[in-house]
């Protein structure tokens, strides 16, 4: 199991209200409603981080070509 830590967070008290009643619906505890949309958050910046850098990769790498290209640019303009 992680190590947890203790944090003080200042929040408004009608969103505290609030969060008390759905984590008691929810059968759970505003620090764990707290850890989850944090993790959340971060997990979905590492998800684009390695996005990012796999698409990077690519870009490095040239664009991708599915065929030959077989066209003149003048072809594909009506030209006179």
């Amino acid at each position: 199991m992680a190590t947890t830590r203790n944090i003080t967070l200042a929040l408004p008290a009608d969103l505290i209200r609030r969060a008390k009643v759905y984590a008691a619906a929810h059968d759970t505890s505003i620090s764990a409603l707290v850890a989850e949309v944090l993790a959340n958050r971060v997990e979905l910046e590492d998800d684009y981080d390695e996005a990012w850098a796999r698409e990077f990769e690519l870009m490095r790498g040239g664009l991708y070509r599915i065929a030959d290209v077989t066209w003149a640019r003048d072809d594909l303009h009506d030209r006179v």
